[in-house]
């Protein structure tokens, strides 16, 4: 995905991670190397590899979409990470909570808040 930010979606819609590791993820009968954004909108190639990269021109595509999202789960990879108090306080006035934990919990966490039908989006860093 070099050259810079897609304009099209890997997939158009919301989908629930199969599976993880080895760089990248199974959704929606597809496979996509590297991290993903997971929104609303669909699901879009990130290029993010570490969880210190992740602030708000990275999360552009979320604070575009924060009309439909409730919650944020950042998937840090194998990292602990705490979110700036800048990022946590933009992200807290477009009404948006951040939740980061490790990937392969913040995928289990993603899928079962969307199976419940909340207003979920998850950035996950591959691992």
């Amino acid at each position: 995905m070099s050259g810079g930010t897609p304009t099209v979606p890997h997939f158009p819609r919301p989908a629930p991670i199969d599976a993880y590791g080895q760089g990248g993820f199974r959704f929606a009968e597809m496979s996509h190397r590297g991290s993903l954004l997971c929104l609303p909108d669909g699901i879009w190639g990130w290029e993010l590899t570490r969880a210190a990269e992740v602030d708000q021109a990275a999360l552009a595509r979320v604070f575009a979409n924060a009309d439909a999202i409730d919650t944020l789960i950042v998937g840090t990879g194998l990292d602990v990470w705490r979110p700036e108090p800048a990022l946590r306080e933009a992200l807290r006035a477009v009404r948006i909570v951040i939740d980061p934990m490790q990937t392969g919990p913040a995928i289990t966490t993603y899928n079962i808040m969307m199976g419940e039908g909340r207003r979920v989006a998850a950035a996950l860093i591959a691992v």
